[in-house]
């Protein structure tokens, strides 16, 4: 595998883990909260966002500093 294939591939299983873990924090806490209908989906897709955001750069910043990515 080339040196970018790996990196576009490691991009996207990146995507995908933040965009998960921000999918499961934006349903728990709107379900948490009882919130339903196009609000409770409005809430969940600013929080996912929010939350995915966060993860994917929490997880730059570590592989950074870890020197695993440049």
């Amino acid at each position: 595998m080339s040196s970018a294939s790996a990196s576009i591939l490691c991009s996207v299983l990146g995507i995908v883990a933040s965009g998960l873990c921000g999918g499961v924090a934006g349903w728990s806490v709107t379900s948490l909260l009882g919130w339903s209908g196009v609000g409770g989906a409005l809430a969940a897709a600013v929080i996912g966002m929010l939350v995915a955001t966060g993860a994917w750069i929490g997880l730059t910043s570590l592989l950074r500093a870890l020197r695993l990515l440049q």
